[in-house]
């Protein structure tokens, strides 16, 4: 006999399934609930909880994926895609593609058309990186433990962008980060692309200081979504410039490194070596304040 949470399980695959069938008529909590015979408060909360964003933010990832695959079609136009994808207009359209990609849906269309880009290779303590930039600042950074692969990932970011291979200020000031006397990070600039939400998570990795650690349970309440773990970890995994918006900060609440999009080995080095940077630093500069006190005396 099925437990309660296997029955839970069946039923949350059973809308599951029925909005990837029905996504294009774009059906209601209401309609969707009823399908699997619970109530719309019931199903809202168990929906959630079991695939970790509400069913109006799946059906939206799931109609956003559909028109992206339409709007790869040259002679499709927005208001094919919004109609094909059961939208009400380009204006729908264009809303949603804010919300879930940060971006309009023209944009995503030209894929980085009118974007120049220039890339290199940084050699950092941990690891071959290849960093990016455009005219605002740097867009990109991946360690590189496959130089084919790392840059088929910055291609398919910016897939109609223009690339050449040089240095800029914007990259070349990435190595003042791994310099000794460094503490934290120095003031470069970023030119992200992300949803608003994606943003806010990012922001506030920023403000993890250099060192200390967080959890993803911290980071939801940080940005105002408290319970949203999964969504934020979501969101720390789509970090598109490794080490500079520090990710590697994050740990599970159980206190394990947990996973790490370059590898928890690299993790585990960064948060090292951060550790004794900050220790080193203000060993460095207590000496100096004794040394200074003793001269005044």
């Amino acid at each position: 006999m099925a437990t309660q949470k296997e029955y839970n399980y069946r039923r949350i695959a059973e809308a599951i399934a029925y909005i990837r069938e029905h996504f294009r008529v774009q059906p209601n909590l209401d309609e969707v609930a009823s399908h699997i015979h619970l109530s719309p408060y019931h199903f809202q909360r168990l929906f959630t909880e079991w695939a970790g964003v509400s069913p109006k933010k799946f059906l939206q990832y799931i109609s956003v994926a559909y028109a992206k695959q339409l709007l790869k079609t040259e002679q499709t136009t927005l208001f094919d895609v919004a109609h094909q994808t059961g939208l009400s207009g380009t204006g729908r359209l264009h809303d949603l593609f804010l919300s879930i990609e940060g971006m309009t849906p023209g944009e995503f269309k030209n894929g980085g058309k009118n974007l120049s880009i220039v890339y290199e290779f940084l050699h950092t303590p941990f690891g071959r990186a290849l960093a990016a930039a455009t005219e605002k600042g740097i867009c990109f950074m991946a360690f590189d433990d496959n130089e084919e692969n790392v840059l088929d990932e910055l291609f398919c970011h910016f897939p109609n962008a223009k690339f050449r291979r040089q240095f800029s200020p914007y990259i070349s000031a990435i190595h003042q980060i791994f310099e000794p006397d460094t503490n934290g990070m120095t003031h470069l600039k970023l030119h992200l692309r992300g949803t608003s939400f994606q943003l806010k998570v990012w922001e506030a990795l920023l403000k993890v200081p250099n060192g200390n650690l967080t959890t993803y349970g911290e980071l939801a309440t940080q940005v105002g979504q408290q319970g949203a773990s999964r969504a934020v970890g979501t969101a720390v995994g789509k970090n598109p410039v490794a080490f500079l918006i520090p990710c590697h900060r994050v740990i599970r609440s159980n206190g394990l490194v947990g996973g790490y999009r370059w590898g928890t080995t690299r993790k585990t080095a960064m948060i090292g070596w951060e550790a004794a940077k900050v220790k080193k630093f203000w060993k460095t500069h207590t000496e100096l304040e004794q040394e200074y006190t003793a001269k005044l005396g």
